[in-house]
C-alpha cells in the first residue's frame, strides 16, 4: 500500500469538494482549483475526510495513488492556507520592481527583464538597504506557483563560482573553486 496513498486527508471547515469522472474541483475562502485525475482512481469524502483508493495493484495504479492523493491535498492546503516562495537576487547591481503584475528585473543584462505573473498570483518585490532585493510570491495553486518560480529562476540561475543569480531563499549553492596561480 502506498505511505502518502493510504493518508486521510482532513477538510478544514469552509471546504468544498465537487467530485466529477474525471475533474476534482475545490473551494474555498483563497479561492476554487480544479485539477483532473484519472478516472479509475476512486475519491470519497466523509464525514469530513477525504480519501483515495485505487482499483488494483497494477504498478501504475500504484504510482497514481499516492500522486492523486498529494494533488487533492495541495489543492485544499491551497484553497485554506495558499502558498509562498521568496526569491533572493544575489549580484552587484542587481535589482528587481514590480508595478501591479509585472516584475522587472536587472540582473546583468545589457536590458531589464520583463515578466508578467498570472493574475491567480500575488506578487511583492522586498528592496531592503545591505540586504539583496527578494521576490515573494503567493497563491492557491502551488503547480502554478513552483512553474512561475522555476522560470524566473531560469532567467538567470545561480552560478556555481561567485554565487550570482536568482536563488530560492535558504537554498545553498554548490560552490566550486576558481582556478588555482599557474607555476
Amino acid at each position: 500500500m502506498s505511505r502518502i496513498g493510504k493518508k486521510l486527508i482532513d477538510l478544514p471547515k469552509g471546504v468544498d469538494i465537487q467530485i466529477g469522472k474525471t475533474s476534482v474541483t475545490v473551494k474555498g475562502p483563497k479561492g476554487t482549483l480544479t485539477q483532473s485525475i484519472d478516472p479509475e482512481m476512486k475519491i470519497t469524502v466523509d464525514n469530513g475526510v477525504l480519501e483515495v483508493q485505487r482499483p488494483s495493484e497494477q504498478k501504475r495504479h500504484k504510482a497514481l495513488h499516492g500522486l492523486t492523493r498529494a494533488l487533492m491535498s495541495n489543492m485544499v492546503t491551497g484553497v485554506t492556507e495558499g502558498f509562498k516562495r521568496e526569491m533572493e537576487l544575489v549580484g552587484v547591481g542587481y535589482r528587481v520592481a514590480n508595478t501591479g503584475n509585472l516584475l522587472e528585473m536587472s540582473v546583468g543584462y545589457s536590458h531589464p527583464i520583463m515578466f508578467a505573473i498570472p493574475a491567480e498570483l500575488k506578487l511583492e518585490t522586498v528592496t531592503e538597504k545591505g540586504q539583496n532585493p527578494k521576490i515573494i510570491l503567493s497563491g492557491s495553486d502551488n503547480q502554478l506557483l513552483g512553474q512561475i518560480c522555476a522560470k524566473i529562476r531560469g532567467m538567470k540561475a545561480p552560478e556555481p563560482f561567485k554565487g550570482k543569480g536568482i536563488k530560492f531563499s535558504g537554498e545553498v549553492i554548490r560552490r566550486k573553486a576558481g582556478k588555482t596561480a599557474g607555476k
